[in-house]
């Protein structure tokens, strides 16, 4: 995975940034970076929310979240302000980091295979390594689930 790469992020005061992977991780002991389809979608609306309201008890843990979505910063700035969030957001709409950790690709959509976002999570070190990996998740609970994983 390249930690060079520049990516457009929604930081979680709502101000536009650009940043590395390698800068991002570099704040925190550890990093989730969560890959969830859609803004302003169901399911995606509840993880993002969820992930907001454990933000704290994340922190306390030294764990920052960052979500991340094909979505644009101007589509983020709306889904953030309409629900009320409180992480950061990064924008992929070429899905270079979803593909790069395999956050994208076949899955199945109402019986249907498909190519489309792969709902994942993935947490990282300060240093960028990998150090777990989370795949087909089920939105409803996943916060808390990860939350008990760090």
């Amino acid at each position: 995975m390249n930690l060079q790469t520049i990516y457009d992020i929604l930081l979680a005061d709502g101000t536009e940034s650009t940043a590395t992977l390698a800068d991002l991780f570099a704040k925190s002991d550890k990093t989730i970076l969560y890959f969830y389809p859609r803004d302003n979608t169901p399911g995606c609306t509840v993880e993002n929310k969820d992930f907001t309201c454990l933000k704290s008890q994340f922190a306390e843990k030294w764990v920052q979240l960052v979500g991340v979505s094909k979505d644009s910063i101007e589509s983020h700035k709306k889904f953030v302000e309409k629900q009320d969030l409180g992480v950061a957001l990064i924008s992929d709409p070429e899905l270079v980091l979803h593909k790069e950790l395999g956050a994208y690709g076949e899955k199945k959509n109402y019986g249907k295979i498909v190519q489309g976002v792969i709902r994942s999570s993935f947490v990282f070190d300060s240093k960028g390594k990998l150090i777990g990996e989370y795949k087909n998740i089920k939105a409803k609970g996943h916060a808390e689930r990860m939350l008990g994983e760090v």
